[in-house]
């Protein structure tokens, strides 16, 4: 783990009180503190590793509209404003680029599926348009009956995730957000329905409200609270090639081998809706949910049994004196699947004759947080009405993450949200079948 960038006591000493904590330092919680900052709010965000330890630095770094759940758009679009905002403020060159994105369907299947998001995001007047075989073909120099075709959202944009949430927690300093890494938050402290303070591992916090940006995490913090929230995590696997040739400006998704060019001229290359599913204890609890999803959209979901089991993300319980298991594992670094990547890599190869002879340079793992439907889980928690959830971000967080960020902050302020958040209530799971709450029968 790297020296910290915003020291925990005894360097610096935690303050007393403050207006609002924010739990989590991924793209999610540093924009909801620099948007409190912003605002004059007094905020405190707490991370208990570093910030962007874990899938806010590991993911893919595409900032798109394009192939996007229609119900996810206006927040989307908010997004890539705030994206070109922080550009534009930071010191730092994060990558960001308004390059495009390319989708290319391989089968007729692929291509229907296309076309019909077209066709459903039409009301948004998006800048995207259908590519014919012949147009895949030019773009990325291969045979144009290779492919059936494709769509293309010239607006859409791509960034280091590694250099960009950093750079966004630097802002938030900046204004005013105070920021302590190596500070995990053991429990909140509840009082009639409202949370009065946060307990971390350095002390109390007394506080009017919390934004919870916990990630893969935040099932396990809320269980121990007593609630039960249904997210799941699954673990990816992604890697970056040595400098390769040019192919096109933009990030380009196949179902087999997508890939984004970097700024250190690799390339990032994954496999779409591939993951490893660990079996733990919440997974009885909540699978059942899942199972539409899963069978759906996770085309290589792997199920493993294994000491994740009783691993951090397992079920634990623990007081605000003892220690807990994100001061246990502080940043979770699962290990990659290596014959996938190694699969990836050499279909990447296979369609992208530019890359033949590049190696990968390097490959890591992540926790996705998940949600039923893949749609962000966004909202006040029943039982501690001043604490917004912001979490479930299902694999696509990290465009969308600012937009997710100014809407936590809105709500935990008072202010009216910028964009429709009925999407994303928590409560929406309790309106149909097998609806999850608290251990005492509430929903959250």
């Amino acid at each position: 783990m790297q020296p910290p960038r915003f020291p925990p006591p005894p360097t610096r000493a935690i303050p007393a009180e403050t207006e609002i904590v924010v739990i989590g330092g991924g793209v999610v919680g540093v924009t909801a503190a620099l948007t409190l900052a912003e605002w004059g709010v007094p905020v405190v965000l707490c991370e208990k590793g570093q910030i962007a330890g874990e899938q806010s630095s590991r993911n893919w770094g595409w900032i798109r509209k394009q192939s996007r759940n229609p119900k996810e758009m206006e927040l989307m679009i908010e997004a890539q404003g705030l994206w070109q905002r922080f550009a534009t403020m930071s010191k730092t060159d994060f990558g960001l680029k308004r390059e495009g994105i390319t989708y290319v369907a391989e089968t007729a299947e692929e291509m229907e599926a296309h076309e019909d998001w077209f066709e459903n995001v039409r009301p948004f007047q998006l800048d995207t348009r259908r590519l014919s075989a012949a147009d895949i073909g030019a773009m990325i120099g291969q045979d144009a009956g290779r492919f059936q075709g494709g769509i293309h959202t010239p607006s859409d944009m791509h960034a280091e995730p590694g250099l960009a949430v950093p750079a966004v927690a630097e802002l938030a300093d900046a204004a005013g957000a105070r920021i302590f890494e190596r500070t995990a938050v053991r429990t909140v402290e509840r009082q009639a329905g409202r949370i009065t303070g946060v307990v971390t591992e350095h002390g109390r916090i007394a506080c009017q409200g919390v934004i919870f940006g916990g990630g893969a995490w935040s099932r396990p913090f809320l269980e121990n609270m007593g609630l039960s929230l249904p997210q799941l995590a699954v673990r990816s696997s992604a890697q970056r090639t040595e400098k390769a040739p040019a192919i096109t400006p933009g990030p380009i998704g196949v179902r087999r081998a997508s890939i984004r060019p970097r700024l250190d001229g690799g390339y990032t290359v994954g496999r779409t809706l591939a993951a490893r599913f660990d079996i733990i204890p919440a997974a009885f609890t909540h699978f059942i949910k899942f199972m539409p999803v899963l069978k759906q959209r996770w085309r290589i979901l792997k199920l493993r049994f294994g000491p994740e089991f009783f691993g951090a993300l397992g079920r634990h319980r623990w007081a605000p004196d003892q220690l807990s298991p994100m001061e246990q594992a502080r940043m979770l670094d699962p290990e990659p699947d290596q014959k996938l990547l190694a699969d990836t890599l050499a279909h990447a190869v296979d369609m992208f004759p530019q890359l033949r002879g590049i190696r990968s340079a390097e490959s890591w793992g992540g926790m996705i947080d998940v949600s039923p439907d893949e749609i962000p889980l966004i909202g006040p928690i029943h039982g501690a009405e001043n604490m917004i959830l912001a979490s479930g971000l299902s694999g696509h967080g990290f465009g969308l993450g600012p937009g997710v960020g100014l809407l936590a902050a809105q709500l935990a302020t008072g202010r009216d949200p910028a964009t429709d958040f009925r999407p994303f209530r928590l409560d929406r799971f309790s309106r149909g079948a097998g609806a999850e709450g608290r251990q005492d029968g509430k929903q959250l």
